[in-house]
């Protein structure tokens, strides 16, 4: 049992299941004695030294199971435990009415509903990762009284979800009903798409990944993994002593309409400070800017002479929607360089058919950097459409677009055109404030420049974005009142320490 790192795989329920069925029937102990064991270590450590009963509210199914295994074992390690469990054992599955048996030949009980008073810790054993429908009836009573012990009401009692919080679609991050709100999950095997975007880390608090000792990789693997360092490690890499500006590039900014300069300016810092050897940024705005007073090494040009001088194109921080921000990305879309699009150059697509074609036959690399809204434009969706199914919307976008794409969010989902897909961790709610986008499309766009690929530079990009907002709030800065242009020199510090660990 250890917390996941990166990249580690993420399994949908199908993927699962197969794993399951597979180790199944040699497993000795079988699976859900090692479920179950897992859990009641991790329980052990939140306990520490507090005293108290456990709550242990234990399903219908094979979760009910997991948890009563989890009650044996904290038993055994003398621990009073309360078990509420209102299923006729005579309707558990096998596996579950075993494990229900052999708690009470522990010398444990049950009780049939959740009693009142205070625990040192709570257990979701309710329901696992088959749930589909909402949880009712007495359960999703259940579900309340759980979740009002963690944190409301006064109380502070650690919850412990057994694999995910019941009530959470584990596919997709959707929150089917009432929904355990958890401070910590157990999960099992491998890592799942709903436990790392949408509502789910709201609602599964700190997940650590439970592999059962099942070495399951030569036989099943998936196209999703964790994003983190282990993606980019290749270009990680220290910059020769004889390098010069051109080395590092030429990232060019292009939009800045009338009103909206301060986002080209935004990504064009961004761009300079994540190492870009030079950056332009072609401002649409007739009333151009001499400088950049707060970063003066920007080098502001007209679109056109702008965009002739690039090593990488990044479209759409403040480009608008006029004649001639869509002749822009014309242009650009027809460069033979790497392309970034964010913004207005995104919402362009949507409305004109004839450039989404153009980009779909692009030879350089796309990269395509959308929120759910503007997503849902480009797929001539809705947004809830979109956000109910992140990973195959970001699947759907990198395939129609032939571009490496991000779909931002709470747990940003990156894809790419052959179908490989991961999940950003790095990020929090104070990223949820204007011009976080015009920073990142900057990083990507300097990463670009400095020689990355594609996929890597968008997976190194999304973290590093996350990361510098993740430091932010550790130090006290935020996460209400965090401003895009704050991330820019701590992203700065999050590349340079990936590099080199003693350097920031």
């Amino acid at each position: 049992m250890a917390h996941f790192e990166t990249p580690a795989p993420i399994f949908r329920v199908d993927g699962i299941r197969a794993i399951e069925a597979r180790f199944l029937p040699e497993a000795r102990p079988q699976l859900m004695e090692r479920a179950g064991a897992a859990a009641a270590r991790l329980a052990l450590q939140l306990l520490g030294d507090h005293d108290g009963p456990v709550l242990v509210a234990c399903g219908p199914g094979n979760n009910g199971g997991d948890g009563f295994v989890l009650a044996r074992h904290l038993l055994h390690a003398g621990r009073e435990v309360i078990v509420a469990c209102a299923t006729d054992a005579a309707q558990m599955p096998a596996d579950a009415h075993e494990a229900w048996g052999a708690w009470l030949d522990a010398g444990g009980d049950c009780v049939p509903a959740i009693p009142d008073g205070e625990f040192a810790l709570a257990v979701d054993a309710l329901f696992g990762i088959g749930l589909t429908r909402p949880i009712d009836g007495r359960y999703a009573e259940w579900v309340e009284r759980l979740n009002r012990l963690n944190g409301l009401d006064g109380l502070d009692c650690p919850l412990l979800a057994i694999d995910t919080p019941s009530g959470l679609d584990v596919d997709s991050g959707r929150v089917l009903g009432p929904c355990v709100r958890a401070s910590h999950t157990a999960t099992f095997i491998a890592l799942k798409p709903g436990l790392l975007t949408l509502d789910g880390p709201d609602h599964a608090g700190r997940v650590t990944l439970c592999d059962l000792d099942l070495d399951y990789g030569a036989t099943f693997t998936s196209p999703g993994v964790l994003n983190g360092p282990g993606l980019f490690a290749t270009h990680l890499r220290r910059r020769p002593r004889n390098s010069h500006k051109g080395s590092n590039g030429n990232a060019v900014i292009v939009g800045g309409a009338p009103g909206m300069v301060g986002a080209a300016l935004l990504a064009g810092r961004a761009a300079l400070r994540l190492g870009a050897g030079r950056v332009y940024v072609g401002l649409l705005d007739d009333r151009l800017l001499g400088v950049d007073p707060l970063q003066p090494e920007l080098m502001l040009r007209p679109v056109t002479e702008a965009i002739g001088l690039a090593s990488v194109l990044a479209v759409g921080p403040g480009l608008g929607r006029s004649d001639a921000a869509r002749e822009l990305l014309r242009t650009s879309i027809d460069t033979a360089l790497p392309l970034v699009l964010d913004a207005d150059a995104l919402n362009l697509l949507a409305l004109h058919p004839v450039l989404a074609g153009r980009l779909r036959r692009r030879a350089l690399p796309s990269l395509l950097t959308p929120h759910p809204a503007e997503a849902a434009r480009l797929l001539g969706s809705d947004v809830e459409a979109v956000q109910h199914e992140r990973v195959a919307s970001a699947l759907e976008l990198a395939q129609r677009f032939n571009a490496c794409v991000v779909l931002k969010g709470c747990g940003s989902v990156l894809a790419s055109p052959e179908g490989d897909w991961s999940i950003n961790p790095t990020g929090n709610p104070g990223m949820a404030s204007a011009g976080m986008g015009d920073v990142l499309t900057g990083i990507v766009a300097a990463l670009l420049a400095q020689g990355w690929e594609a996929w890597p530079a968008l997976a190194g990009a999304v973290w590093l974005h996350g990361e510098a907002a993740d430091r932010l709030v550790a130090s006290g800065s935020g996460p209400i009142g965090l401003a895009a242009g704050g991330l820019i020199d701590e992203a700065r510090a999050a590349l340079n320490h990936a590099i080199d660990p003693h350097s920031a």
